[in-house]
This record gives structure tokens, C-alpha cells and sequence, in this order.
């Protein structure tokens, strides 16, 4: 078997232009995700039983459903409900099919994510005692004050290693994107081997890519995993 070398370093080169856009994705993803996830994790541990069935069926339908069936589902019938619903219902007279694909994938990857998240900041936050909540609040603190200054600090340190995961999950979960013509780091690949049918060669570029980009996410949660747990240290003497 003989590989074109030539081809891999071209290609190489073209999939660097790719990697802005992957590392975009996994931003704006983790950005809206986190919030959210976070507060569907307050609103589980809250009283309301409502809102928390509403989030437990949530979670468990995205992640009871494939990825790549959600971007098909999405992909194909949103862009048609909402030209339907900007044409017939609003009278306007934009065509959502020009918009950017990549919002797509915002839309499908934050969905995702967001159930995740909610999942792992749930577990943390039962790490840390209630009864530092109550203290909290006896002593005069808001609820937020308590959740920010107390809670989070020490539900956060819990949850990196998972938050960490999740990310690691997420940036090779962006792969996908070309489905939705996205061009990121896959579709430029696949693009670049369909012309000379290079496509062992085009694989083995984004595999190492796509190591060296998860070995790098997973060295930069490492480092704040430890800051952030330093107060765990005993103090030097």
C-alpha cells in the first residue's frame, strides 16, 4: 500500500482552514449550552414537578436519539416548517433557505449539549452538602449569592472532569456537521479526496488532527481542574 504524501500534506494544509470554524461550533455550543444546562439542573433539584417532567422527557428524548438522526430531522424539516411559517403565515419575503448552514448545527450540537450538561451539573450539585445552602441562607445571603459564592465553586471542581468529557465529545461530534454542508475540518477533507478518491489518506489527516485538537482540550481542562481544585491542598507550611 503507498500513500500519497503529497496529497496528506495538501490536504493538511487546506484542513487547517476548517479548524477555525469546528472550534466556532464547539463555542458557541458550550456558551448556550452551559447556562442552560445549568439551569435545567436548578430547575430538576427544584419542587416544581412540572417543569421538572418537561425536562426529564427532554433529556431523555435527545439523548435516546441518535446525532445523526437529529441532523437529518432538523436538517431537512425545520428549513421547510420555517419557510412555510415566514411565507404563508408572516408574509415575508425571505428565504431562510439562504441562511448560513452553520446555525444548523448550532441548533442541533446546543440541543444535544444542553441535555448533557444538564446531566452533569444535576450530579455535581448533589456533591455539595445542602446544608451549606441552609448556612448560607441563614446568615443572610441570597439564593443566588449562595449558589455563586458557595455552591457553584464547589459543584464546578465535581463537574470538570465530566464538563471536560463532554467537550472532548462535542468537538469530535462536530464531524458530523458536513451533513448539514457545513465545511469544517471533515467536509474540506472529504471535499479534497473526492477528486483523486484519496480518501485513506484524507482520513488519516483528520484523524491526526482531530488527536491533536481533543489531546489539547483535555490538557487545558487538566490545568483548570487543578487551579480550580487547589483550595483541596493542604497549605504549604
Amino acid at each position: 500500500m503507498h500513500l500519497n504524501t503529497q496529497f496528506m500534506w495538501e490536504t493538511f494544509l487546506d484542513v487547517l482552514y476548517g479548524i477555525p470554524v469546528t472550534l466556532k461550533i464547539v463555542a458557541v455550543t458550550l456558551l448556550v449550552s452551559a447556562p442552560l444546562g445549568f439551569l435545567m439542573a436548578v430547575s430538576k433539584s427544584g419542587e416544581g414537578r412540572v417543569g421538572r417532567r418537561i425536562i426529564v422527557a427532554y433529556v431523555s428524548l435527545i439523548r435516546g436519539t441518535p446525532v445523526v438522526l437529529q441532523i437529518l430531522f432538523l436538517y431537512s424539516l425545520l428549513p421547510t416548517a420555517l419557510n412555510y411559517l415566514i411565507k404563508e403565515v408572516l408574509g415575508l419575503t425571505y428565504n431562510i433557505f439562504n441562511l448560513d448552514p452553520i446555525f444548523y448545527a448550532y441548533i442541533v450540537f446546543i440541543l444535544n449539549t444542553t441535555a448533557v450538561l444538564s446531566e452533569v451539573f444535576r450530579s455535581a450539585l448533589a456533591t455539595v452538602n445542602s446544608g451549606q445552602r441552609e448556612a448560607a441562607l441563614a446568615i443572610g445571603m441570597s439564593k443566588i449569592q449562595a449558589y455563586v459564592r458557595i455552591i457553584i465553586p464547589q459543584a464546578l471542581v465535581a463537574a470538570l472532569p465530566n464538563i471536560c468529557n463532554t467537550t472532548v465529545s462535542l468537538l469530535k461530534s462536530t464531524s458530523l456537521a458536513f451533513m448539514m454542508t457545513v465545511k469544517d475540518i471533515t467536509a474540506i477533507a472529504k471535499i479534497d479526496a473526492s477528486f483523486g478518491y484519496n480518501y485513506l489518506e484524507a482520513y488519516l489527516v483528520i484523524f491526526i488532527v482531530y488527536i491533536f485538537l481533543c489531546s489539547a482540550v483535555q490538557g487545558v481542562f487538566h490545568l483548570t481542574e487543578r487551579n480550580a481544585a487547589a483550595y483541596k491542598r493542604p497549605a504549604a507550611s
